[in-house]
């Protein structure tokens, strides 16, 4: 319940009155695990299993159950079970219980015994599905196993005799049949199937994804013809963008080059037909734009009509709809592409420049009359981003062209009062101008205080849209990226909490924010995030299995896959590895007295997070990095704003590899083991020399502070070396990234300062540890490394305090000087109309930028004066 303490002393009172009772110590056992006893846990679970009456007592099965899945020992669980069933051997319950302990724990042989049981002792017909689809998951989980083949023979057989037999009746069933055959290859076996007519067909024509399905395989084996009659079929049904792009292909793969316009001509009249339709004709018009540029590139030229010609024929008839740029934007691309074989990329670009120009006027005049007429100015202003960015211009004041007829329109006009979603885009659209432009003016190294400056007039204008529109997603994804890029977190943070980001979007895009915190001093937020990150896996890892049980009860077997593979994706993910490694970190990161810090390291469980190549390389990445709604292809990356705007990058395998040898190297280093603390060290070396681009420069810093500790470790052990040139190292390292005595720049805090300035905090807790170790080891060279640590504390709490200081009485009038009035020309427009128009919103976002800096630096400050050499 909800009170394990309490529990478990009516436990111990009935037990001392029946010292053997088995379900008062199987329910003691589960009560030891929400204690946090597990070894005594286990050691009494263990202990009841072994007792042959005990599981005689269904009390004493489920407290023991639960016991072993608290421990997570499904194997023993299932062995529960089983030492049940030699009491009562018939006990369909039990039986299942088996099954489903199995199943939930991805045990596919024993799951398969089960199955075998279940379906020879009841009379269910259900049971020898699941002993179909168990023998599938078998086959699947070792596909290079000799067996598989003969599980997939088994399963085939099966479901050969259910059909025979009548027994194969619903849309799940049919799907397991098809999936065995598919995992085997046997595609013309698994059209035949979806052929015959009667019950089966039926099934078919009744569920839109096994139409679709059939029309897929149908290509797959070549049988063009019958393709094109099935997506002609389907289409005629129902208006599936899936069975218009497969209808494509077929004709596509079908057509005779020698009378490519006749092989065509059918097609084209179909979806015209169907464009006709008005509650079709968005995706039936899109159709016929794909069909000739799928026929341009294939090198048919226009037998389905001139791609351009069709593409602006759809725009002009959607431009409205909010979705038509999405729609339309991949075609663009591919025609773009696609000419290059012909060397007319510049010739495609001078046609859609010139659509762009013959429409534009006439929109942006119209633009106020309705959402719509707005709709239709940000998708041709959209288009027009796009073209600028495949001709790949440089120029920002070409980015920035009529920059201040945007931002009027999003943030000031009557619409943008009356809150139309379309002013909202034009915000959007006008601030990834804004970035973009900064980018390509400031961004060589040299010029990164200006670069900044920029990033903070769009900051302005996405908060000004943010004040329009509270719910405005993609205006606050671009807030939260560029006041990181600025070090500004408690802001940053802010408007990540206001997201409300739950359950598997913790997984996608936690990444947004999760590990900046601890970058920025502020440690103890970005902890709370772990903790959140932390608990959805647990609650994720504790609902799946159930999710998985009710797959077979429900007789969903399609569902069975997709959690299988979900649960897997999440159990081996990088953000689940992230998370975790930042939840080390925090806590080694806290601080405590020597004995704690030291203890701390010793009991640190490693083994669990050692990582080979191959366990890298299983791992999923599931991030989310397309939600930031960009205009230009990914492949032009001097125009990519995700890229450009991350403020480090991205932790991937090699982040997580050295982040879980530091943990590794700190436990041998605490616990003496030299030879294992020398291989540790070295691999962290080997990631850093090989890998330094792919880490954050602050990490870097704490990287290559944590491999100088280990040399001055290991020359203190050996006491015939001085350790001063090593400490020497350690401490400038530590001295090296902490604030200038003078501050005269907002760059020292919005560029890398605040990032390297907790970097050195961290590295100097890493220090004390090490000098704790040298004490309990009794190694001479502690009294050093202590006295060295003392004065690096008193310097640095010296000028974080100096820092701290500045920043709370010269930031704000610094921004107005540095950043509003830095006389920049080219943002000159972006000025004026943020200093004129939405000085509230300047103000909020001076103060926002001000006082993050402050909590940033304030919590180093903090951690300086708690440590103690």
């Amino acid at each position: 319940g909800s009170d394990p303490q309490r529990a478990l002393k009516e436990c111990d009172k009935l037990l001392r009155k029946h010292p053997n009772h088995p379900s008062a110590r199987a329910i003691k056992a589960y009560v030891l695990t929400q204690t946090g006893r597990t070894e005594e846990a286990l050691a009494l679970s263990l202990s009841v299993l072994e007792t042959p009456t005990a599981m005689a007592s269904a009390h004493a099965q489920q407290g023991l159950t639960l016991a072993f899945r608290a421990l997570g020992r499904p194997h023993e669980e299932i062995m529960v079970y089983t030492a049940a069933l030699a009491h009562t051997p018939n006990d369909e319950t039990l039986h299942c219980k088996v099954f489903k302990a199995a199943a939930r724990n991805r045990m596919f042989k024993e799951q398969h015994q089960a199955a075998v049981q279940l379906n020879k002792l009841f009379d269910n017909p259900k049971y020898m599905w699941w002993l179909v689809v168990s023998l599938l998951l078998q086959a699947r989980d070792s596909p290079k196993n000799a067996a598989a083949q003969v599980q997939l023979k088994l399963a085939e057989r099966l479901v050969e005799k259910a059909v025979a037999d009548g027994n194969l009746k619903s849309v799940e069933e049919l799907r397991v049949y098809l999936d065995i055959l598919d995992v085997q290859d046997k595609r013309e076996q698994m059209v035949e199937v979806m052929d015959v007519n009667g019950q089966l067909a039926a099934l078919i024509a009744n569920d839109p994804d096994l139409v679709t399905q059939r029309i897929e395989l149908l290509i797959k084996t070549q049988v063009y013809g019958k393709a094109v009659e099935a997506a002609i079929a389907a289409l005629k049904a129902r208006d599936n963008w899936a069975d218009y792009k497969l209808y494509i292909e077929a004709v596509i793969a079908s057509v005779d080059p020698a009378a490519a316009g006749a092989s065509v001509s059918t097609i084209c009249a179909h979806l015209e037909a169907w464009a006709a339709d008005r509650d079709r004709a968005r995706s039936a018009k899109l159709a016929q734009v794909a069909l000739a540029t799928r026929m341009f590139e294939s090198g048919f030229g226009d037998a389905a009509g001139l791609p351009e010609l069709l593409i602006w024929g759809f725009i002009d008839q959607f431009q409205e709809k909010a979705i038509c740029y999405t729609d339309i934007m991949q075609f663009i691309i591919a025609h773009h592409k696609a000419a290059g074989k012909y060397d007319a990329q510049a010739a495609v670009i001078d046609y859609h420049w010139a659509q762009l120009e013959k429409r534009m006027p006439a929109a942006r005049e119209s633009a106020g009359q309705s959402d719509g007429e707005a709709q239709a100015w940000v998708n041709l202003e959209k288009v027009r981003y796009l073209m600028q960015a495949l001709r790949g211009e440089t120029d920002p004041s070409v980015w920035l062209a009529d920059i201040e007829v945007l931002l009027n329109f999003g943030l000031t006009s009557k619409p943008a009062r009356k809150k139309q979603p379309a002013c909202s885009d034009m915000t959007l659209l006008a601030c990834q101008r804004i970035i973009q432009a900064a980018f390509l003016a400031h961004g060589a190294t040299s010029a990164r205080a200006q670069l900044h400056s920029a990033l903070f007039k769009a900051l302005c204008v996405l908060e000004s849209g943010i004040r329009l529109n509270e719910g405005n997603f993609m205006l606050k994804l671009y807030a939260i990226r560029l006041y990181l890029y600025l070090s500004c977190y408690e802001r940053a943070r802010a408007i990540y909490d206001s997201l409300s980001i739950k359950h598997v979007q913790q997984e996608t895009l936690g990444h947004m924010i999760l590990g900046h915190g601890m970058m920025l001093g502020c440690f103890a937020a970005d902890m709370e995030l772990c903790y959140d990150g932390v608990a959805f896996y647990d609650r994720f890892r504790s609902k799946m299995p159930r999710d998985i049980e009710s797959v077979y009860d429900q007789e969903t077997y399609s569902n069975i896959q997709d959690f299988i593979e979900f649960q897997r994706n999440l159990d081996c993910s990088v953000q689940h590895e992230c998370t975790h490694r930042y939840a080390l970190r925090g806590e080694g990161f806290e601080y405590g007295s020597a004995k704690e810090m030291v203890a701390r390291w010793e009991e640190a469980d490693t083994r669990s997070i050692e990582h080979t190549e191959e366990s890298l390389g299983a791992l999923h990445d599931n991030r989310d990095i397309s939600v930031m709604g960009l205009l230009t292809p990914k492949e032009l990356a001097q125009w990519d704003l995700e890229l450009l705007t991350r403020p480090v990058p991205m932790p991937g395998h090699e982040w997580i590899q050295a982040f879980s040898l530091v943990p590794q190297i700190m436990h041998h280093m605490v616990c003496a083991e030299i030879e294992l603390l020398q291989i540790k060290s070295s691999e962290l070396a080997a990631i850093v020399d090989k890998h330094d681009n792919a880490l954050p420069r602050s990490d870097l810093i704490l990287i290559r502070g944590i491999i100088d500790m280990v040399a001055l470790y290991i020359q203190a052990t050996d006491q015939q070396h001085a350790v001063d040139v090593q400490l020497d190292k350690l401490v400038e390292g530590i001295s090296a990234n902490l604030p200038e005595d003078q501050f005269d720049s907002l760059f020292v805090l919005s560029s890398d300062g605040i990032r390297n300035l907790s970097a050195a905090s961290e590295l100097f807790t890493y220090a004390l540890v090490l000098k704790h170790a040298l004490s309990a080891q009794h190694l001479p060279a502690a009294n050093a490394v202590g006295h060295a640590l003392s004065q690096q504390r008193k310097r640095a709490l010296k000028s974080v305090n100096a820092l701290r200081g500045w920043t709370d009485k010269c930031t704000r009038s610094l921004i107005s000087d540095q950043w509003l009035a830095d006389g920049d020309d080219a943002f000159a427009g972006v000025a004026r109309f943020v200093c004129d128009s939405q000085k509230q919103t300047v103000l909020a976002v001076t103060k926002a930028c001000s006082t993050s800096w402050l909590r940033s630096v304030k919590n180093v400050l903090m951690q300086w004066e708690q440590c103690s050499s």
